[in-house]
């Protein structure tokens, strides 16, 4: 709750900024002035880096000697903030197999408020910092930094940090109903049919409010260090710059311009099932979800389709898939931030007992959450005959860098309706589909950057994801 306050405050105040909103209130004590934080890179490289504070570390406890750095630190008042966000879902799932039909409709509504109060900023006075600290050095066998060296994280300082100035208050209100029924044909040993049919109402309400005491951080923003092999260090300042720990063999990171070195990157082209990413770091690979058996494939493909009307719910989903692909056990009752939908999502995933599964649900995930909202919206609409056929015509668009022929448009996308549908996706992502009397083709806008490689993987994993169900 604290975490989706946090995010939607920075969404509103500064969408395109340095600030990192705090997912938790316990880290609001270690995000102090000149306090290190460990930047993190992700799976897939798109992905905005995870801020991990460390326990009490400063850039003090990182350096030789004696002499202790007492950061000057400037206080300003920021704003005054107060917002309400309202959800509301829907929706029905009707799977038939054999003597199995199985009807699921359920509905949730949730308003989250967040009452901040007064905020200020304290900023780290840098120019002073580097001047008290031009002549020391890293002390290279602290612990911290070598195990950071052997996973290639960066470390980074506390810049700023806003703060609540008086207790202030959250509040989340959430109303889920279900509806279940099922109708189960068992065949007896002679023959005999036996049906039984079940109806079941779930009906859950909750309002939960929390006090946010003075003093908490709810957001920050860091500087880099750079780090030699002797010792010696840079802070970052230019935005967008990169640290790290030198090492012997190094592990470079994928920057903003390798992007376009990528294939079905951000050179326009789409993606095919298998792509290489910079330094061949990780494999993608949407496949397996096609293995899914037909009923929970079906269903959570519908699952994610509610779950594209909401931003917030995406964000929490892909930070859990992470968790699991990165090998942590999740419990999914302990987590209440998850709705009734978010839930039976997850667990058609880990039901399957497949890494492949995960891997390829996080990469799907993933993607869709780097999407503009316009493109989530048209998605969460879009029926299955009309993903496969968009799905098939960028892949005829990616195999030819000649205009395709007008004939080689797949038949649902020739009526009118669904072909400006097709349009407004690709012009979503900066993108412009055209076509005249004999000929069709796709032009990419200089600014479209990682969005048309993200859009391709969406609409390839919600095509997978329906095949075969009409």
């Amino acid at each position: 709750m604290f975490s989706k306050a946090t995010a939607n405050f920075l969404r509103q105040i500064d969408p395109e900024g340095s600030l990192i909103h705090v997912s938790r209130v316990n880290d609001s004590k270690k995000l102090v002035p000149m306090a290190l934080v460990v930047k993190r890179k992700r799976i897939w490289f798109w992905k905005s880096p995870k801020y991990h504070p460390t326990d009490g570390f400063t850039l003090n406890d990182l350096l030789q000697g004696d002499e202790v750095l007492s950061p000057d630190v400037s206080e300003t008042e920021f704003l005054t903030y107060k917002g309400t966000f309202r959800d509301n879902l829907s929706g029905k799932v009707d799977s038939e197999a054999g003597y199995a039909s199985v009807t699921l409709e359920g509905r949730a509504s949730s308003k989250l408020q967040s009452c901040f109060g007064n905020l200020k900023k304290e900023e780290l006075i840098v120019k002073k910092l580097l001047l008290d600290s031009s002549s020391r050095l890293v002390d290279m066998q602290n612990p911290l930094v070598q195990q950071l060296e052997k996973r290639a994280d960066v470390l980074a300082v506390v810049k700023e940090r806003i703060l609540t100035t008086d207790s202030c208050s959250i509040t989340q209100t959430k109303s889920e109903q279900c509806t279940f029924q099922g109708i189960l044909g068992l065949l007896g040993m002679l023959g005999n049919s036996v049906k039984v049919k079940d109806s079941n109402n779930i009906e859950a309400e909750s309002d939960v409010s929390v006090e946010i005491p003075s003093g908490t951080v709810i957001a920050y923003s860091v500087l880099e260090l750079e780090i030699k092999k002797d010792g010696h260090y840079v802070i970052c300042l230019q935005p967008g710059t990169i640290g790290g720990i030198e090492a012997d063999s190094p592990e470079s990171w994928p920057s903003h311009d390798s992007l376009d070195a990528v294939d079905g990157g951000c050179n326009g082209k789409m993606v095919s099932d298998k792509v290489a990413l910079p330094n061949g770091s990780q494999e993608m690979d949407l496949s397996p979800l096609a293995e899914l058996p037909q009923s929970p494939r079906w269903a959570l493909f519908k699952r994610l389709q509610e779950t594209l009307r909401n931003r917030t719910a995406l964000s929490y989903m892909e930070c859990l898939l992470e968790e699991l692909c990165s090998g942590e056990t999740l419990d999914i009752a302990k987590h209440e931030e998850l709705s009734e939908s978010q839930r039976r999502s997850l667990s058609v995933l880990l039901d399957s007992q497949d890494p492949a599964r995960l891997n390829a649900a996080h990469l799907l995930v993933s993607a869709m959450e780097e999407l503009p909202d316009q493109t989530l919206s048209l998605l969460s609409e879009s029926c299955p005959d009309f993903l496969e056929a968009f799905d098939a015509l960028m892949c005829r668009l990616q195999k030819s860098s000649d205009p395709l022929s007008i004939q080689c448009l797949p038949v649902p996308l020739q009526d009118k309706q669904a072909f400006q549908l097709a349009e407004q996706l690709f012009s979503s992502t900066n993108e412009t589909l055209k076509r005249d009397s004999h000929k069709l083709w796709k032009e990419t806008g200089t600014e479209a950057g990682v969005l048309p490689l993200v859009l391709s993987l969406s609409i390839q994993g919600l095509s997978l994801l329906c095949k075969g169900l009409k």
